[in-house]
């Protein structure tokens, strides 16, 4: 990951993650894991929708407590997933990467809700942090991840620009839906 600094400090939400909230339902109920500074959080609050917002430290988004869910604890420790038996109409998860979690996070998937999902794979060490295999993904493995749990409808990896504006990454991105009926992606290029 980038180091704290930059990281919490991004501002711009990713454009996959823009992209794909125009496939979460008006004023939907969204979980934010691994929120960081809520780059994503206070785009998607400005939008009309429900933001639970987790990570071990949330001073960072502490403004936000009036107008969300603001959950701190350690997603790592081996304590219970909070969420369990919740269902969000997305969950939005970016630059974080806890495997053990992630059937936990497609739970929370409602019938009829996305799954948005983007972090960092390798190849990307030659670029920057991380760059320990164990916080990489390897190629197509959210793919094999959600297994027949979502219907993926957009799917991508590769080397792209940084959102913190800092040369280039190697990435892989993930939309996915809980339902079997034909998804209307939104375009590209379609301003959010």
């Amino acid at each position: 990951m980038p180091p704290p600094d930059v990281h919490l400090k991004m501002t711009v939400p990713s454009p996959w993650v823009t992209r794909f909230a125009a496939l979460i339902r008006p004023g939907g109920r969204v979980l934010d894991v691994a929120c960081g500074g809520g780059r994503h959080a206070r785009w998607l609050l400005e939008r009309g929708f429900a933001l639970t917002l987790v990570d071990r430290d949330t001073e960072y988004v502490a403004d936000l407590a009036d107008r969300a869910e603001v959950v701190t604890t350690d997603l790592e420790d081996g304590s219970p997933w909070p969420f369990s038996g919740r269902a969000f109409d997305a969950v939005v998860v970016t630059n974080y990467l806890n495997r053990p979690r992630l059937p936990d996070m497609i739970a929370n998937v409602a019938d009829g809700g996305v799954l948005i999902c983007q972090t960092f794979m390798v190849g990307h060490e030659r670029f920057a942090r991380p760059r320990h295999p164990d916080h990489l993904l390897r190629p197509g493995e959210f793919l094999t991840t959600v297994g027949g749990d979502v219907q993926v409808v957009a799917f991508e990896q590769g080397r792209q620009p940084m959102p913190s504006g800092r040369g280039e990454g190697v990435v892989q991105s993930l939309c996915a839906v809980r339902g079997d009926q034909p998804v209307a992606l939104p375009h590209p290029l379609s301003p959010a």
